[in-house]
């Protein structure tokens, strides 16, 4: 084999190309894999459907939900946890049975041992001289009886009886952050539509279909973009820095504003991942050395 040879073994050298090839064809390294257009959740999509919202409503931390899909969503999840709460209470009264009847078992156990010594006669024999002193070959006295006989008798059996649930979570949480949701929390949000005089075209085959309210520039991932509390308009950061935070005044209904009612919207979330910025799938895996 030359040196020059498509798949050349006589070399010293173990380059990086045949360790990724080698990585690929065994399983073993990370992968990585940079997502693309098609992978990439729309800012005005819903976090749960994944479609563009019909009525949105967007939470404190700016995820954006379909106002149908959120509130499904929430009632799917009061009937989840009051089912869990009802599995819960039968599965603690039945402990609290089982630890009622063991004490009574035990109340009755000492009873019956307590009138079994006050009822015994006192033995009257005395041990003769040259005889033995009463002592028993049975390793069962002396204290010993609650003693296992046998070393390879375990003292604990394991419990076979079914798992013990925990008590669960009463609060509805986020699907997204986690946090607790209310359906008093959720913002209407009122995107301004796109004024390109096309009107054959639906608005969600158009590439580009909302604008800001105040600046009329175009919405999309790239543009970072926030929800004002006090109208549900949406508007660009950079309209929030050169012009809202001067006067803190909301520019459609003049009403003062505070930094609680801008909300940055989140967007370029994936539909297999958490939503944020990250744009890059990863799945650890074991090393290889060389």
């Amino acid at each position: 084999m030359t040196r020059h040879s498509r798949n050349c073994t006589a070399g010293t050298v173990y380059t990086y190309h045949e360790k990724q090839k080698d990585q690929s064809q065994s399983g073993y390294g990370s992968k990585q894999l940079r997502l693309g257009k098609d992978s990439v959740k729309e800012f005005d999509c819903c976090c749960l459907t994944l479609q563009p919202c019909r009525n949105p409503v967007v939470t404190k931390d700016g995820y954006l939900y379909d106002k149908e899909a959120i509130i499904s969503y929430i009632l799917q999840k009061k009937k989840e946890i009051a089912r869990k709460l009802k599995e819960y209470e039968k599965q603690k009264q039945k402990a609290q049975a089982e630890a009622d009847e063991i004490k009574k078992l035990e109340e009755e156990a000492n009873i019956k041992k307590f009138s079994s010594r006050t009822l015994e006669v006192p033995s009257m024999k005395t041990d003769l001289p040259g005889t033995s002193s009463g002592k028993s070959v049975s390793n069962m006295t002396g204290g010993k009886d609650k003693k296992l006989p046998s070393f390879w008798i375990p003292n604990l059996t394991p419990h076979a009886g079914p798992k013990q649930e925990e008590k669960p979570d009463e609060k509805i949480r986020c699907p997204m952050s986690g946090k607790p949701i209310k359906l008093k929390d959720l913002i209407d949000v009122n995107f301004t539509d796109i004024k390109d005089r096309d009107s054959k075209t639906s608005l969600i085959n158009k590439q580009a279909r909302y604008v800001c309210a105040v600046t009329n520039d175009v919405l999309g991932n790239s543009v970072p973009a926030a929800v004002l509390r006090t109208s549900g308009c949406v508007v660009t950061m950079e309209c929030v820095e050169k012009l809202i935070k001067k006067d803190m005044l909301d520019p459609i209904n003049s009403k003062k504003m505070t930094e609680k009612d801008i909300i940055p919207l989140q967007r370029g979330s994936s539909g297999f991942s958490g939503s944020g910025l990250s744009l890059e799938a990863k799945i650890d895996g074991a090393a290889m050395q060389a």
